[in-house]
């Protein structure tokens, strides 16, 4: 028995659907920026083999958060690429694919959302975490010019100016605070819309 043939739209219909191939040249351009990313990586890898043996450990921590940091974009490329083509453009059919990535199975724009606020709190994080790391230089420091704000951030631990302030770091903290904040929101609003709400038995069990 063969399928039956699609239902033909209307012109307004058609022309409105196909619309969202307006968005595949931004998917393209989030490829071509990736690759943009893994030169970067390169570039910071190499460097740090080359310069490898007179870092410090701090500078070597820095520049493999940094590594990390990149990674992480890289992921949530990956999720906006992939996830958005499929979720907003057209089907990629990948089903019965080997290499189907465990998360696009159940992918949908809900579950998109709140795994990019996950990413972005992920990469939030590392830039905290370095610029945690590269606090403990501010004590009694001046303050870099602009000149000078790029060496100082490669030089923790070596260089005579910093490139941070107490309001800065304060401010960041805030700002990773709220991206957590936002985060829960989204997921708890997915959750009350999905009418995901936990049963009794489920909550007795979570408190053993």
């Amino acid at each position: 028995m063969s399928a039956p043939e699609p239902r033909r739209l209307a012109p307004l219909s058609s022309l409105i659907f196909a619309s969202r191939w307006l968005q595949l040249p931004l998917y393209l351009g989030l490829i071509v920026a990736q690759g943009v990313y893994v030169f970067l990586f390169g570039k910071e890898l190499w460097h740090l083999i080359h310069d490898a043996p007179g870092m410090g450990e701090q500078q070597i921590m820095l520049i493999v958060l940094g590594l990390i940091d990149v990674v992480m974009i890289s992921n949530l490329l990956v999720m906006v690429i992939v996830g958005g083509y499929e979720t907003f453009v057209s089907r990629l059919n990948l089903d019965d694919h080997p290499d189907q990535p465990e998360w696009l199975s159940h992918v949908n724009a809900s579950v998109l959302k709140v795994k990019l606020a996950m990413a972005i709190i992920g990469i939030s994080s590392i830039h905290l975490l370095k610029t945690f790391i590269a606090a403990g230089t501010l004590g009694g420091l001046p303050f870099c010019p602009p000149e000078l704000v790029a060496n100082a951030a490669a030089n923790i631990g070596q260089a005579r100016c910093t490139a941070l302030t107490q309001q800065g770091v304060l401010w960041q903290t805030i700002i990773h605070v709220v991206f957590i904040l936002s985060a829960i929101g989204i997921a708890w609003t997915d959750r009350i819309m999905n009418g995901a709400h936990p049963t009794a038995r489920e909550d007795r069990l979570a408190e053993h």
